[in-house]
């Protein structure tokens, strides 16, 4: 349950301390965790032997062992070179320090168990409210679900980082759904709300990408106050980080309130809009517009239907921009100056943008 890495540098504190050589053995006898050369990976019969035993310390051939339990079984086994008085109090130090490790860890672990659970909707709505008492979390506070997604080496512990966003925070819960997403699910304030939802993110970017500087993704639900209500963030969540992909991939930092004309697209069977684009480009595809074409009618959008002001920013005449438009209206009936068909032309290719999407996630 203790990484091994958390093991080895606890005994490399205590050794810095205390000037003894220590290590952490499994019960079965296996060396996990050492300060000694050439120590890891021994195993020592004694071990088994001691751990079957009723004794609760031991002195074997110049070394001192002592047990750790868990749920009053022993765990592990810790080991110090030498036979003196100081050595046993060493022992008996290092002991109870991943002793109390292990409990914490062991917390966490059924936390972020029951915070798994809670997000896939695996627990009926009693197990909710006694499980979480009984884990000391509380129901009725305001919560909102963040979903972070990294495309990593998956030897990065991308959990420790986040946590390490909040130290201060033992009531948020950070965990790892796959490989490469990650689900913190962060308590507010009362007063808090979108503002302080998108500086959060931005802390978080700002701070993995410092780390680890890949490209990020996050996404967040809405603020929920029932514990119940947890899975409800998480999906929206969910659903805000696809609707980003498929209309906004330049964006990524994304909020499910924020989601505009897309959040009504992503919800269209497919057959509808099949429908929908053979009745506007009369059997046309976006495979039969050209780059150039696709780039000019983008920047008239963003201008605001804007002639002078795309051409300016196209660095083309401003007869060209309307030779494009015109070539444009030739090929479907719609002419982008007007603006109706200008809406119907800009839904038509959030509308392909949506099929392709899906075209390619049935494969």
């Amino acid at each position: 349950m203790i990484s091994n890495q958390i093991l080895q540098s606890t005994i490399d504190g205590l050794k810095n301390i205390t000037r003894k050589e220590l290590s952490v053995v499994e019960k079965e006898g296996k060396v996990i965790a050492t300060t000694e050369e050439n120590m890891i990976g021994r195993q020592i019969d004694a071990v088994e032997n001691f751990v079957s035993s009723p004794a609760e310390s031991q002195l074997i051939l110049g070394y001192q062992y002592f047990k750790i339990y868990d749920d009053g079984v022993p765990e592990y086994v810790i080991q110090v070179k030498g036979e003196d008085e100081a050595g046993y109090q060493i022992g008996k130090i290092a002991s109870f320090q991943i002793q109390s490790l292990l409990v914490a860890y062991k917390e966490r672990y059924d936390k972020d168990n029951f915070v798994k659970n809670l997000l896939l909707d695996n627990l009926l709505l009693v197990d909710i409210y006694s499980r979480a008492k009984k884990l000391h979390i509380e129901n009725n506070v305001h919560r909102i679900v963040y979903l972070i997604e990294t495309n990593i080496d998956k030897e990065m512990n991308v959990v420790e980082i986040v946590r390490g966003v909040f130290p201060a925070k033992t009531k948020d819960f950070v965990t790892a759904v796959d490989e490469h997403s990650i689900i913190l699910v962060k308590e507010l304030k009362e007063r808090e709300g979108i503002d302080k939802i998108d500086r959060i993110a931005k802390t978080i970017e700002k701070t993995l990408k410092a780390e680890i500087g890949n490209k990020i993704y996050i996404s967040s639900g809405t603020i929920v106050t029932d514990l119940k209500d947890v899975s409800r963030s998480y999906k929206e969540a969910k659903m805000a980080l696809e609707v980003s992909k498929i209309f906004e991939t330049d964006k990524y930092i994304v909020n499910y309130e924020k989601l505009g004309i897309g959040r009504l697209i992503y919800q269209l069977p497919l057959p509808l809009c099949r429908m929908f684009i053979e009745e506007v480009l009369h059997g046309l595809t976006m495979d039969d517009f050209d780059d150039e074409t696709l780039a000019t009618v983008n920047k008239f959008f963003e201008n605001n239907l804007n002639v002078s002001e795309t051409s300016r920013q196209l660095y083309i005449h401003r007869n060209t921009l309307v030779y494009r438009l015109d070539k444009l209206q030739k090929m479907t009936g719609l002419d982008l100056r007007n603006f109706d068909d200008a809406i119907i032309f800009k839904i038509t290719l959030m509308v392909s943008k949506y099929m392709i999407y899906m075209d390619r996630m049935s494969y």
